[in-house]
């Protein structure tokens, strides 16, 4: 699949979010879990890549079917929304 910057950008952050399952990836993006791990494979670092693998090993809020009845969101309530109009000023 083509993919432009954003959306592989995008891809990459919702791989990394706790709270997002792959079956959410999967539905915006037509990749399932095996092909979210070859795509983090071939756009990361290969110790960004383990890493990741690591953080992912058995984490049960990455499956919509694994997750307990009290996590009904894919992003923490505390998680500031990102805007990509506005321009940081550090």
């Amino acid at each position: 699949m083509n993919f432009t910057l954003e959306d592989k950008d995008r891809i990459i952050e919702m791989a990394w979010e706790d709270r997002t399952p792959f079956e959410a990836i999967e539905l915006q993006f037509g990749l399932k879990e095996k092909d979210v791990i070859a795509f983090m494979r071939a756009n990361s670092k290969p110790s960004s890549f383990r890493m990741w693998r690591k953080r992912m090993a058995g984490r049960s809020t990455k499956h919509t079917a694994l997750r307990s009845g009290d996590v009904n969101r894919f992003k923490c309530n505390r998680q500031r929304t990102i805007s990509m109009n506005k321009i940081s000023k550090r």
